[in-house]
């Protein structure tokens, strides 16, 4: 093969790659826009929190950076290809070792991960330290395999929070009669997802900085939700802590991320996003009906 026909096999290679990345970011679609899974999508959910917002921000930021090493090693290797195969470099250079340019290559890298701490550290106390001044405090108490809540700042209330689909044996049939008795005590209505619900969701008013204790009463499972860029560690005989502030109304999903048992699957989180008014009416129906936050009859029989 003639270096012609190598340097446009080349060149041709080079095009087919950025025509399909291209393409590819043109097609792609959030893969948890608004808080729920979308099929065939590769971006992060849309961010709910300050929390998130910023780990959005750092994110992309990331993502430049490695776009840019990327572009500028794929361009050296082309380079090194074309110009110093055996056919345009027949005589190769004797040269072994090049100080400035070692130099060069070792102080690059060193500065790019600095200005990376140099942003994340902060973000980083940003996302685990709570705010002195918060408005709430909701503790999270995970068991194999469901979620326990209570609100100490609004009357003790507590709750117990089963998935809809809490095992693999659950049809579709039995999964719409559990919405049904579960849907007329969601703030928010919206299309059940699978795998996603829960009977009892959590609700958070919008604005305010909330206070999470999470705490295990077995192995450890962790509270996970995506949207508002909080994970903390469910760990029997230990309190964790994080703090959460919506930005916006609407249903947040997450899911336990810790391979807790058998029941891992079936541990989803979610919480309803409403504002102080409809927070403070729900409040005032769950006082005056104690009664319904206790575990449905379906899900005490079988414990």
């Amino acid at each position: 093969m003639s270096v012609v026909s190598r340097h446009i096999n080349i060149a041709r290679f080079a095009l087919i790659l950025a025509l399909s990345l291209v393409l590819s970011s043109l097609f792609a679609v959030p893969s948890w826009a608004d808080g729920i899974p979308h099929a065939w999508g590769i971006n992060l959910q849309d961010p709910g929190s300050p929390i998130e917002s910023r780990i959005h921000g750092f994110h992309d930021m990331l993502l430049w950076i490695i776009i840019l090493i990327s572009i500028f090693v794929l361009g050296l290797l082309v380079w090194v290809m074309v110009r110093y195969n055996k056919w345009t470099n027949p005589t190769p250079t004797t040269t072994a070792h090049n100080v400035k340019l070692e130099i060069i290559w070792t102080l690059l890298p060193c500065l790019v991960l600095i200005g990376i701490a140099l942003y994340s550290f902060p973000l980083l106390y940003y996302t685990d330290r709570t705010p002195d001044k918060y408005d709430m405090t909701v503790k999270v108490t995970g068991h194999q395999w469901y979620w326990s809540y209570e609100y100490p700042d609004n009357g003790n209330l507590s709750f117990d929070s089963h998935a809809i689909w809490d095992s693999s044996d659950v049809t579709q049939d039995q999964a719409n009669k559990l919405i049904a008795e579960a849907s007329p005590g969601w703030l928010i209505k919206g299309e059940p997802q699978r795998m996603l619900e829960v009977d009892n969701r959590v609700v958070l008013p919008v604005g305010s900085v909330v206070r999470v204790q999470v705490a295990g009463s077995d192995v450890e499972h962790s509270w996970f939700v995506p949207s508002l860029g909080v994970n903390r560690m469910s760990v029997p005989g230990h309190l964790t802590e994080v703090w959460i502030k919506l930005d916006r109304e609407g249903i947040f999903y997450g899911q336990c991320s810790m391979i807790c048992g058998n029941g891992h699957g079936y541990m989803p989180i979610v919480i309803e996003g409403v504002a102080p008014d409809k927070f403070a009416a729900w409040v005032q129906s769950k006082k005056s009906s104690v009664g319904q936050l206790n575990t449905p009859s379906h899900f005490a029989a079988a414990q």
